[in-house]
């Protein structure tokens, strides 16, 4: 018997134009591979004895893995809110923003908050939901916000605020 999950909370529906510009292409070029891959199917199926054909059942299995994610982006892409315009009071932190913040080493932290769809971390993009962005949310500058997890506790001070698609260091 399997053991019972909860259910994962839903993502925030928020999604920036680029991001969600690239579910497009990801969507667009996940079609153009499906084709592919359903040629190279065919031709594996072909070849005679499909239970111990390895070229079709990898065929198979990639052919599931494509079709299930582009059923997840047509249901998921409809919902999404675009957040293309900056707040008015750009001195607090919000969807969207880059935001530079000090740890209690001194070191400087960059992030961007944006969507659960578009978060990235090897472009320091962040999701809307993680408890760090959470915590930053209507901060200002100079602000603090304490993060905990079961190894440690940090604090954070805000030291800069930008909005746009990059961060201008000043």
């Amino acid at each position: 018997m399997a053991r019972w999950k909860a259910p994962r909370p839903k993502s925030s529906p928020y999604i920036t134009p680029a991001g969600y510009q690239r579910l497009e292409n990801e969507l667009k070029g996940l079609w153009h591979k499906r084709k592919d891959v359903v040629t190279a199917l065919s031709a594996a199926a072909a070849e005679g004895d499909r239970s111990e054909n390895a070229e079709y059942i990898y065929r198979k299995k990639e052919l599931r893995g494509i079709d299930s994610r582009i059923h997840f982006l047509q249901k998921r892409m409809p919902s999404l809110n675009i957040i293309s315009e900056t707040p008015a009071d750009q001195d607090r932190v919000f969807f969207s923003a880059w935001v530079l913040l000090e740890n209690d080493k001194g070191e400087g932290l960059l992030y961007r908050i944006v969507g659960a769809d578009e978060f990235e971390m090897n472009k320091c993009y962040i999701s809307l939901d993680s408890p760090l962005a959470r915590a930053l949310l209507k901060k200002t500058f100079d602000d603090q916000v304490m993060i905990r997890n079961e190894f440690q506790e940090t604090r954070y001070t805000v030291f800069d605020i930008q909005y746009g698609p990059e961060f201008i260091a000043s």
